[in-house]
């Protein structure tokens, strides 16, 4: 399994990134997956999740309505589109394949990308 994080970068407050993960080594389609985020000295915390078919979407309170996850499984790529950012949004943002549970519980998650850095300026 390997999931390839990018599209993380530095950004003024107010602006927009899109971060992409690439997924490969297993049934994209077939898993349900998530984004987490982990600003120094914090605990890593769940950002949002997208089941197999993109029908089911959650979120936690401080992205919603500014972020968005989506997925093409036929490029088997994973998106977190990042609007309106804050600088507390600064932070690595990981990727992850969901393997049952809880949608927001770190160890319902199996698999982990590498990381991208997003930094925002304010």
């Amino acid at each position: 399994v390997q999931l390839q994080a990018s599209g993380g970068g530095l950004v003024q407050a107010g602006g927009s990134l899109r971060l992409s993960c690439a997924a490969s080594g297993f049934a994209f389609r077939s898993h349900s997956m998530g984004w987490f985020r982990q600003a120094p000295g914090k605990e890593r915390e769940f950002i949002a999740f997208v089941s197999t078919d993109s029908t089911i979407t959650y979120y936690t309170m401080s992205v919603k309505g500014r972020f968005t996850i989506s997925r093409d499984n036929a490029e088997n790529t994973l998106y977190l589109q990042m609007n309106s950012l804050r600088p507390e949004d600064t932070a690595v943002y990981y990727c992850a394949v969901c393997r049952g549970g809880t949608y927001s519980d770190r160890v319902s998650y199996n698999y982990w990308g590498q990381g991208t850095q997003v930094t925002v300026s304010s």
